[in-house]
């Protein structure tokens, strides 16, 4: 049986991976110059699910895999229309790519992809960080 979150265990655990969801970007930005675009579309997917599963902790809701995460977030927030689809769509597609780039022979991210997504990934990190200071302005406060 799993072992329920204290608040402040949960609060620690939504800000660290926001944390991570940040430095995702940041690592996929660099990894973008270096010309590594199967490794930046890897950070992007990342910062999507870290961000994702950060607010679906904050909410109280588990989800133990890569394919959870994705279910519950679409079930919980894009179905609800909490969310634009565009924001889901973002997150299954960066999912399925990094899955690919990560896992399948001769399947490769290039420059163009990861401009495109670069900047909505930016937005889907900011949206879970606005949807979560909507609900509680201090809770991501040190």
């Amino acid at each position: 049986m799993k072992e329920t979150l204290s608040p402040e265990n949960r609060r620690d655990i939504v800000r660290y991976r926001l944390e991570r969801a940040e430095d995702s970007i940041k690592e996929a930005k660099y990894t973008y110059d270096a010309s590594m675009y199967n490794l930046a579309t890897n950070r992007l997917y990342y910062a999507c699910f870290y961000a994702a599963s950060a607010l679906l902790i904050y909410d109280g809701v588990e989800a133990s895999t890569h394919s959870g995460v994705k279910t519950q977030f679409s079930k919980l927030y894009i179905l609800t229309d909490v969310f634009s689809r565009e924001l889901g769509t973002i997150l299954n597609i960066l999912f399925n790519l990094r899955h690919s780039t990560d896992y399948e022979d001769f399947i490769n991210s290039d420059a163009a992809t990861v401009a495109l997504y670069m900047p909505r990934v930016e937005n889907f990190v900011q949206s879970i960080r606005d949807r979560i200071n909507q609900s509680d302005p201090e809770y991501l406060l040190k």
